[in-house]
């Protein structure tokens, strides 16, 4: 018993021992953490303190601190052109308060070099009302270990102004720096002359640049940022939203290149009445940039441009000017001649819904390109630029919001706006009237509602196969003849579907979009009696589109509205194209709330033609859909033909030589019903995945999809 009591008592010392190290290396730890925050307190406190409340206004910018910058003679960040926002930029900085982007902006203050002049020269307004944005907006963070991206209060706008070692000397000694990773350098006027480069000359590191004027050639995708050349000239513009302008076409730049000029000027010729040229006042004053002149005329400037539909943009010495933005306040649709410029926050703008794109080799014909767009198009773009120009470019306040809310996105990806938010007006944007969630439930599945007459053998046909579909709930078909009563009960097919046989009191193409009580799921598929050609798993799976897209049309046969320039009237187009504007009803998908609309809701006489042409109640419905949602439908599957073999020419209605006729005057009679185009083009087509590959049956949900 004496020697366990001896290695006991050993034990204890040596517990004790570990016990008294392990509380001194705590305390030690304890005093190192504490030393170390009052030295940051007292080194960045001050720093914090003026980011948070810059106490000063544009014509204090004399009052602020100065820093001389020592004689350095190291080697400066150079720009790395590759980068890429994986390699360059820090993620990790991000996400300290969660999913919020948080912006840094460094103290302001005056940078001299060693022999006391500055290296950038007064602040400009715009640099300074960019920073007072930042520090006012949702993102801005006083303290810069919290934050994401750091904005140098450097003012790097104008490279004419920079002295641009000196101005890479200076970013180099922001404490924070890294080589330029996380941070963001804006720059509208970039490069000189004669080079008159495309990105900022500064060396910037790893910096991200938000630059004007960029080239497709330097821009560093998804890591820079393409902004506008904002111009004060339009605060003073007058705007006429009058549509009444005498030019189709003006050119008002003053320094295009030589080429184009000649260009012009042979398109001048050639048009004299379509097109305005104006060019500098050399007579008069060639410094003043608020006037143009066409020989003695003078034109104010950017007044002017409200006389014409159309504004060119063309590639000058600089890439971009602010020509496009005075268009754009001027209510002038912006014709864009310069192919490698990359367009003013195009990662997230659709610029080919407000402006139009000619190739340079195709300047010549300019004229010949606008003449073909249509009126409508024309008032869309008109819409769409007035948009754009109010929401993202007004301001150099809503051009820094907007930056830094493309940041955001780039930041935290599962929380990216989508193309609606970006592009499409709010009331544009118009909610779907189903509220239903994001799918649609699959467990009652889908009516067939099947519109017939007297085809009985290719009816029966089209049951039997219709009863293969697994998420098929009913069968309900609308007989349309009153001559002639429906079959008796004992001849019709035997199925394992409910069948319900309604009789109509009119012969109307209408009576396929009634309301009916027996129709209790939500999808329809509506359907002609003789779509005989379509498989169980294409109209399974076109159903598992529709219960993606429920307030769409969702169907096979597609058709397009095109506008016609020698008519000057919409026409109806049955051509196999890449983009589609309808979904013929004669086999597609719609939700029932689009039965009630058609019967109770459809504007003007539509209803009444559709019922005595007997013919357009597809179009109609088409219209009905995407002028309430403003949205497209969707086409699915390869399949294109859609003849039945076992008709006559006789028997279809297709067949009739002014069928095409009278569609294209049923998309006249209804748009001008609508007072507008309603109908949406898309080029989109949902196919089943692997429906093209080797794989094994097995391993396909949908094996039996045709080909077109």
């Amino acid at each position: 018993m004496v020697l366990p009591a001896r290695v006991s008592h050993k034990a204890n010392r040596v517990s004790y021992h570990y016990h008294n190290i392990f509380v001194i290396c705590l305390l030690s730890f304890t005093l190192f953490t504490v030393l170390i925050s009052v030295y940051y307190i007292f080194k960045f406190g001050n720093t914090q303190k003026h980011s948070e409340h810059i106490p000063i206004t544009l014509n204090d910018i004399n009052t602020l601190p100065i820093q001389t910058l020592p004689a350095d003679s190291s080697t400066a960040d150079a720009t790395n052109s590759s980068c890429t926002y994986f390699t360059c930029f820090n993620v990790y900085r991000c996400g300290s308060q969660g999913n919020k982007l948080l912006v840094y902006v460094y103290p302001l203050k005056i940078y001299l070099d060693s022999m006391g002049r500055s290296i950038t020269g007064q602040m400009t307004k715009e640099f300074y009302q960019i920073v007072n944005a930042i520090i006012s907006s949702k993102f801005y963070t006083p303290n810069p270990y919290e934050a994401c991206i750091f904005i140098p209060s450097i003012d790097t706008l104008n490279q004419n102004r920079l002295r641009l070692q000196e101005v890479s000397q200076a970013l180099r000694t922001l404490p924070f720096w890294n080589k330029g990773k996380n941070h963001l350098i804006f720059n509208m006027v970039p490069g000189t002359v004669p080079d008159y480069n495309t990105i900022i000359d500064v060396p910037v590191g790893r910096a991200m640049i938000a630059g004007a004027g960029m080239s497709s050639l330097t821009y560093r995708p998804s890591f820079d940022i393409s902004l506008p050349v904002y111009s004060p000239l339009v605060n003073n513009l007058k705007t006429n939203h009058s549509n009444m302008r005498i030019w189709l076409v003006i050119s008002s730049q003053i320094n295009i290149n030589n080429a184009f000029e000649q260009d012009l000027i042979e398109i001048k010729t050639t048009y004299p009445k379509d097109i305005l040229i104006l060019g500098p006042c050399l007579h008069f004053n060639p410094m003043n940039n608020t006037i143009r002149c066409v020989g003695e005329n003078i034109y104010k400037y950017p007044d002017s441009l409200q006389t014409s539909m159309f504004c060119l943009i063309i590639r000058g010495a600089r890439l971009a000017q602010s020509a496009l933005l005075d268009a754009m306040a001027a209510g002038c649709i912006p014709v864009i001649i310069a192919d490698s410029l990359m367009m003013p926050f195009h990662d997230v703008i659709d610029w080919t819904k407000a402006a139009v794109f000619i190739r340079e080799v195709d300047i010549l014909l300019t004229i010949q390109l606008l003449k073909k767009i249509s009126p409508q198009r024309i008032m869309d773009m008109q819409e769409q630029n007035a948009w754009l120009y109010d929401r993202y470019f007004s301001s150099m306040e809503k051009i820094t919001e907007t930056t830094l809310e493309i940041l955001a996105d780039r930041v935290f990806p599962h929380l990216t706006r989508d193309y609606t938010y970006w592009n499409v007006p709010s009331y544009k944007g118009k909610p779907s009237p189903l509220f239903l969630p994001v799918t649609a439930p699959k467990t009652r599945g889908f009516t067939a509602v099947i519109l017939t007459y007297d085809r009985l053998e290719l009816l029966f046909l089209l049951i039997n196969k219709l009863v293969k579909v697994p998420s098929l709930s009913k069968v309900l078909v609308i007989w349309n003849n009153q001559h002639k009563d429906p079959p008796h009960s004992t001849r019709w097919p035997k199925v394992s579907k409910p069948l319900k046989v309604i009789q109509t009191k009119e012969n109307k193409l209408s009576n396929r979009f009634y309301p009916y009580d027996e129709i209790e799921t939500e999808a329809v598929l509506s359907i002609d009696d003789d779509i005989i050609m379509l498989t169980a798993d294409e109209v399974e799976f076109a159903y598992e589109v529709w219960r993606e897209f429920p307030d769409r049309i969702v169907g096979f046969p597609s058709r397009l509205h095109m506008w016609d320039n020698g008519t000057n009237c919409w026409k109806y187009e049955s051509e196999w194209t890449n983009s589609i504007s309808m979904v013929l009803t004669g086999a597609a998908f719609h939700h029932k709330y689009w039965n009630y609309m058609y019967t109770t809701a459809m504007p003007g006489d539509i209803k009444e033609w559709v019922d005595e042409h007997m013919n357009c109640e597809d179009i109609a419905m088409n219209f009905l859909v995407a002028n309430i949602t403003g949205k497209a439908p969707l086409k699915v599957t390869p399949k294109k033909k859609f003849r039945c073999p076992e008709c006559t020419n006789t028997e279809m209605l297709s067949a009739d030589l002014t069928h095409m006729v009278e569609r294209t005057q049923c998309i006249n009679k209804f748009s001008s019903i609508y007072g507008t185009m309603p109908l949406e083009s898309i080029e989109f087509r949902a196919d089943p995945v692997l429906f093209k590959d080797v794989f094994p049956e097995k391993l396909k949900r949908f094996n039996d999809i045709g080909s077109l």
